[in-house]
This record gives structure tokens, C-alpha cells and sequence, in this order.
């Protein structure tokens, strides 16, 4: 379709000639999903319809006990600073944003009365600023009003760099402006096509006020806060026990008439993924199984017991290896796996092309993950309208052997490949996890034929995905040569999810290692093909500007993508859950019901 004919198609949308959901048939027929078509309409301004999720139960509570494991668990409740899925989604059952991201990517009003839109004067013609009307009659669980205060409040707190939050950029330069006292006006300093990155999904939940302006700044992390949530979601914090339980009890002045079913909530938290799985599947021991990321083939049998089922939500998820671009051994200026530094092997584009070839995607994807993993040689795979068809990938072993004996890496008497002192030996790290260990030992087999000595290093979940400073083994330090683990897209736009390999997010000791670049890699091309994605309008235009991104990130080979991951979701029979792939699992958790 040409250009000039698909804007003719959004403004009939805009002008009522053409339905909704005629456009994102039309757009469906050219290979566009759902999510990316809603995408271009939000983008263009154009009204969207605000169904809430499917509910059928009449009154509130009446469900009793609700209860979820998360193998990895939760250590506290500030979304602001969390450094993983794990305290995003146990944050996001008591604090919600202003709107959340739908099954379909639809944003569905929350803590807003309605969704911007041209139409109701929310968003400006010259794309600079977003008026947010806020929903009246919410109260925080402390009984307190929630207001206009409360979100200009959080976009400060949040974009404080004092704080170093995980969210500092998305507010750091962000102006909100309280209109009245349910009204705040979102001011950019440039158009702003995705005007709904801040305040909402899982890097907008809102913080009151009265709770948390007293720990501003370098004091954000000593408030109580942090382990006992004053929100205004369906449930309220009955104990929470960090890395190990969560209990809370049904808010009965809940915002949305009806909601919640369910009377209480229990989180627990640690083990491992195939125990999870077989506490939901096999004996229904619990509601929801978070992230089952188990073996296909383990799934299937414990599906076999009638008790529960999987499903394979369908995002831009994606598992990924690194090679650190930086050298983790040595310290420059008393910081290991300095910015300035350089690894002493894969600063060597060619040993990057080797490991690359040197990885089964496919026979991985398809032995260990099956229904839970697609091959892939993207790290943005979707919307599909973002998906690249340039990048290619190929197992082949006697190639890589080729490259690195070309490039003059020879193999020494005990079998590792060296050249100019430096041997091919490696950490590679991940997550303690059935699959990933496998999918370590099939890499491992692979590089030894070539050359390559890996040492396979497992760490326990709440320490990896952790974020304790002073461990030395976190994900967030990378303080090793490799390491692989699963990124999560949390909205239909990939701006954000891109922005983790900018330079001005470089995770590093300056800001206690809490911004989001854990890679390190940088590219010039990169961080402005990312700034005029920020302020570009034209929808075709700004999705080739992310297929450049990905194109640079995964062609320079420090990246390397192993498969896209539908999340995998396990629940026991007759739970009415919808999730969203696009927004937190416990997004919709105030919908969520138990059928008779």
C-alpha cells in the first residue's frame, strides 16, 4: 500500500467513513497485526474504542483465595526502581497508571477518565502536548484522594536523578502541568508520536503523594513504602515477606463497581519454573504459574493431568545472548566492565560472527521451548510493521571454524583457539532454569568443536534478575563474558523496549548500575536513529528508523537473538485471566474472575 493511500485511510477513520475495525481488518490483509494497526491510529490521534475487559460477576468479592507463583520473587514494591518483571507485576497489583495497554494494544482508560484523543482536544495538532483528564471518586488504600497532585507528583519523583530510578529518562525531562484538580496537561519539548510511554503500562503506575514526598531523591530508597504499598488498585497489602510472600486482602472501596472477585491474594515466590508449573497443572495447588519457562515436552504431560492449561501470549519478548563489548576482568578507574574499556576477544568482529554461527536457534527452539520460543535473528520481531527482513541467521559450524581460523586465531595444544596472548575461554551466565541450562550445554558443545572454551555459570534467579548492589553476580552488572536472559516489550511500541541500548542508559556504577543499557553497547547511528524515532509523526517513516536500530544492534553482533518468546502462562480450569503480552500480567488482574 502506498504511503499517501494508508493516511487517506486513517483520516476516514478519523472523519467516522470507515469503521475501527474495518481499518485494522484492511490492515491485517497486508500483515500488519492488530496491536501495530491500533498503534497507527493512537499515533495519528484518532478516537479508539474503550471496551473494558470481558467481566461477568454482579458484586464484589464472594471469589475467596487467589493465589500465584512466581518462581522468581518479588523483593519490594517500588515500579520505579524495579529491575525486573518479577517486582513490576507485584508493584502493579496495588498502584495503577493512567491507562493500560489491552490484549489487542488498545490503551484502556485506568486512573484517566478517557484516553486522549484529537477528537475530546486531549492531544495537540503539533503532536507537544497531551491533556489527561483524570477519573474522579479514587481514593489511595489509606482512605487519602487521589488527584492531579499525585501524577505530577510521580513524574518528579520518578525523573529525579538523584534517585537513579528505572524510569529517570522517561520523566527526566518531562513537564507535567496540573490543570485543575483532575486535569494535568503533558508538555514535550519536541512532537512526541509515543505521547503514552510516560504515566502509563508498567513505567507510568502512579505514587501518592502524602506517602512518598518526604523520601525524594537519594532518600527514595529508605522509604517504607517500598515493602508496603499505598496504591489505589483492587488489592491492599496484607504482609509481604521480600523473595518470599505476598498476601493481600480485596480493596473494598475499589475505583470500578463490581471488582475485585476475588477476596484475597497470595504471591509466592522462589523455586523453580518446572515445580510452578506442576503446582498450577498438576495439582492446582495455584491459580496462575507465572513464566513457565519449562521444557515443551514437561508441559505437556503435566497439561495431561486436566487440571490447568498453558497459553503462549504473543508480544515482542525476546531471548538473547550478550557478548560484553567491555572487558569485565580488569578495572579502569575502579570499575570492572568500564564504559572504557574494551574486551580483549570480542572487540574482534570475527569472533562475534563465530559465536553467532555457532548458536542452534532453531533445534533449540524447537527441542527445549516448543509452543514457548520462534527462532529468530531479530531482537524486535514485533509488531511485524518493526520487523526487519534483512537480518539472517545460520548454524554452521565448520564456518565458524573458517572465520576464526582466518581471522588468525589458532588452536593451541590444548585444543582452545589464542592469538596475541589472548585465549578463547569465556564466563557465559544465565538464570538458574532447566531450559536455559540445556540450551547453555548445547552452546557449550558446539564452541568446543570450534575452539572456544566456555565455563557455564548458573545463578539463582533472585540474585540474577536481584538488585542488590553489592552482588557481584547480577544481570545488571554483567561482570562476565557472556550472558543470556529474556527482555520483556511492555507496549505495542518499541520505543522504550529500544532504548535499552542507548547510550544515555548505559548501566553503569555512576548510577549504581540501575539504567537499563546492561549490554554496553553504544553506536552513534544507533542514538540518533533512536532521537528522531522520539519526535517523528510519520508512521512509516518512524518504523524504519527501529528497523535501522535493530538492524545496527543485531549486525554489529554483541547482540545476538536466540528466539522470540510467547509469554508462557500457565492457569488452572474455569479462572476467567485475561493478560495482555503488552502490559504487566497482573495489568487486568481486577477483571479476573473464577467460573462456576
Amino acid at each position: 500500500m502506498q504511503e499517501q493511500d494508508l493516511r487517506q485511510l486513517i483520516e476516514e477513520v478519523r472523519e467516522g467513513k470507515l469503521p475501527r475495525r474495518s481499518f485494522i481488518q484492511q490492515m491485517a490483509g497486508l500483515g500488519l497485526s492488530a496491536p501495530m494497526a491500533s498503534m497507527m491510529l493512537m499515533h495519528a490521534g484518532v478516537a479508539q474504542a474503550q471496551t473494558a475487559m470481558p467481566y461477568k460477576p454482579t458484586k464484589r468479592g464472594g471469589g475467596g483465595a487467589l493465589k500465584l507463583i512466581y518462581w522468581q520473587a518479588a523483593v519490594h514494591m517500588n515500579p520505579h526502581y524495579a529491575g525486573g518483571t518479577k517486582d513490576q507485576d507485584a508493584s502493579r497489583v496495588f498502584y495503577e497508571p493512567l491507562a493500560s495497554w489491552d490484549t489487542e494494544g488498545n490503551l484502556m482508560p485506568v486512573l484517566a477518565a478517557e484516553i486522549p484523543t484529537r477528537a475530546n482536544g486531549g492531544l495537540s495538532a503539533d503532536g507537544k502536548s497531551v491533556t489527561w483528564k483524570l477519573k474522579k471518586g479514587v481514593t489511595w488504600h489509606d482512605g487519602k484522594p487521589f488527584s492531579a497532585d499525585d501524577v505530577v507528583f510521580t513524574a518528579a519523583y520518578a525523573g529525579d536523578p538523584a534517585a537513579a530510578m528505572t524510569t529517570v529518562n522517561i520523566y527526566r525531562d518531562l513537564k507535567v502541568v496540573k490543570v485543575d484538580s483532575h486535569t494535568v496537561r503533558l508538555e514535550f519539548s519536541k512532537p512526541t508520536p509515543f505521547w503514552a510511554e510516560p504515566l502509563v503500562g508498567s513505567v507510568g503506575m502512579i505514587l501518592p503523594k502524602h506517602v512518598f514526598e518526604a523520601f525524594m531523591g537519594a532518600k527514595s530508597r529508605d522509604n517504607p513504602a517500598n515493602l508496603r504499598a499505598v496504591g489505589t488498585g483492587p488489592y491492599k497489602v496484607v504482609d509481604f515477606k521480600p523473595g518470599d510472600m505476598l498476601r493481600a486482602e480485596a480493596n473494598t472501596s475499589y475505583h470500578v463497581a463490581n471488582q475485585p472477585f476475588f477476596d484475597s491474594l497470595e504471591i509466592k515466590g522462589g523455586g523453580d519454573a518446572t515445580s510452578a508449573a506442576r503446582a498450577v497443572l498438576q495439582t492446582a495447588e495455584y491459580d496462575v504459574g507465572w513464566n513457565l519457562a519449562v521444557e515443551d515436552v514437561i508441559l505437556k504431560q503435566l497439561e495431561g493431568a486436566g487440571k490447568g492449561k498453558m497459553a503462549f501470549h504473543v508480544g515482542s519478548d525476546v531471548e538473547f545472548v550478550i557478548l560484553n563489548p567491555t572487558d569485565p576482568w580488569n578495572e579502569v578507574d575502579g570499575e570492572r566492565a568500564s564504559v572504557k574499556s574494551k574486551h580483549p576477544a570480542f572487540s574482534d568482529k570475527a569472533v562475534r560472527d563465530a559465536m553467532s554461527l555457532l548458536i542452534d536457534r532453531k533445534g533449540i527452539a524447537e527441542v527445549i521451548y516448543g509452543r514457548g520460543a520462534v527462532a529468530t535473528a531479530n531482537f524486535l520481531n514485533n509488531p511485524p510493521r518493526f520487523r526487519s527482513s534483512a537480518m539472517k541467521f545460520e548454524f554452521n559450524p565448520e564456518k565458524a571454524n573458517q572465520v576464526l581460523e582466518a581471522a588468525g586465531w589458532k588452536k593451541g595444544a590444548d585444543g582452545i583457539r589464542a592469538k596475541g596472548g589472548v585465549k578463547l575461554k569465556f564466563v557465559y551466565q544465565t538464570s538458574v532454569s532447566g531450559p536455559r541450562q540445556k540450551c547453555q550445554a548445547i552452546i557449550k558443545d558446539a564452541c568446543t568443536k570450534a575452539g572456544i572454551d566456555l565455563e557455564l555459570k548458573s545463578i539463582v534467579a533472585s540474585v540474577f534478575f536481584g538488585s542488590d548492589f553489592a552482588n557481584p553476580d547480577t544481570y545488571q552488572k554483567f561482570w562476565s563474558d557472556m550472558e543470556m536472559y529474556t527482555t520483556t516489550m511492555t507496549a505495542p511500541d518499541p520505543q522504550t523496549f529500544m532504548e535499552q541500548f542507548t547510550t544515555w542508559e548505559l548501566s553503569q556504577k555512576a548510577n549504581k548500575w540501575a539504567s537499563r543499557n546492561l549490554s554496553r553497547w553504544t553506536h552513534p547511528e544507533y542514538d540518533a536513529a533512536h532521537k528522531a524515532a522520539q519526535s517523528e509523526l510519520d508512521p512509516v517513516k518512524r518504523a524504519a528508523l527501529f528497523i535501522k536500530m535493530n538492524d545496527l544492534l543485531v549486525g554489529g553482533g554483541h547482540i545476538v537473538p536466540l528466539f522470540a518468546r510467547p509469554r508462557p502462562v500457565g492457569t488452572v480450569n474455569k479462572l476467567a485471566a485475561p493478560i495482555s503480552a503488552w502490559d504487566n500480567l497482573t495489568a487486568f488482574m481486577n477483571s479476573w474472575y473464577r467460573e462456576s
